[in-house]
Parts: structure tokens; sequence; C-alpha cells
């Protein structure tokens, strides 16, 4: 299990059952606070009902402590992937993170040009699969019993 192995992570549900929901879910948010320099507006929420924040930031913690990414890589990849969503909450939040675990201004908008040639890849894949699939049938047509003829494709010149 990467950097965190499965003693750890039955030690730390110990430390939950031991301490309680309500504790456990106060001290997890003011490590956040010291560690990320605030607490996301989704953790506050979330701890309103301890059990649910705990369970939520178990996963996360647990994802995160188990990869074999270093933990700025990790946060350049959310922070690319909360750009991608256009979530500006998550994309700033996890570039102050990136910030905090080294990732340098080159680092961060290079990360940000990646993201955006992806979300704009994927726009330009579902738009032209959909043109494919609607421009080469005609519903009205196809409702009356004519055949349409298919849209001629574009020869591609030759390169030399």
């Amino acid at each position: 299990m990467g950097r965190a192995s499965k003693l750890q992570f039955e030690e730390k549900l110990a430390q939950i059952v031991a301490r309680g929901a309500d504790v456990t879910a106060d001290e997890w948010m003011k490590a956040i606070e010291v560690d990320y320099g605030r607490v996301p507006l989704i953790f506050q929420r979330m701890s309103e009902r301890p059990e649910v924040l705990i369970s939520h930031l178990l996963y996360k913690g647990t994802v995160a402590e188990t990869s074999p990414l270093d933990p700025k890589y990790v946060e350049l990849i959310s922070m690319a992937v909360g750009a991608a969503l256009k979530c500006p909450h998550c994309t700033g939040y996890h570039m102050q993170a990136a910030v905090k675990m080294g990732a340098t201004r080159e680092e961060i908008l290079e990360v940000i040009l990646l993201a955006g040639m992806i979300s704009n890849s994927s726009v330009l894949a579902n738009a032209y699969r959909i043109v494919d699939e609607k421009l080469e049938r005609c519903i009205p047509c196809e409702t009356k019993g004519v055949r349409r003829k298919a849209p001629k494709k574009t020869a591609r010149k030759k390169r030399r």
C-alpha cells in the first residue's frame, strides 16, 4: 500500500473510535486549516455531520497516502481536474496546496495548459461524434421512407 500501510490505516480507525466522531472531525478540520491555510466549504458543510466528513476524508486521505505519486503531483493533477471541470474553488484550493508542496508558477501554468488542451479535445471529440451521428441520419427522411444520400467525405491532401 504505497506510503501508508494497512496497519497505519487500522490504527487511524482505532483512534477515530477511541476519540469519537465529533472530536475527530474537529481535530481534522483544524489540521486542514493549518496544513492548507483554509478549510474548503464542502468540508465545513460536511462537518455538520461528522460521520460524513470523516468518511469522506478517510477515503480522500487513503487515496492520497497510498498513491505512488509525489504529493505535489497529486495536488497539480487535482488542480487540473478542478480547472477542467470548471470548479474555481477546487482549482484555487489545489493550486494553493500545490504551491505549499513546492510547485512552481511554471509548473502550475503548464498544468493549466494541459487541462485546457484535454478539455478542448473532450469538447471536440464529443461534438464531432454527435455531428457524425446526427448528420448521417435524417430522422424526418426516415419517418417518410426517404433514403438520404450520405455526405461526401472530403479527401485529404497528401503531405510531401
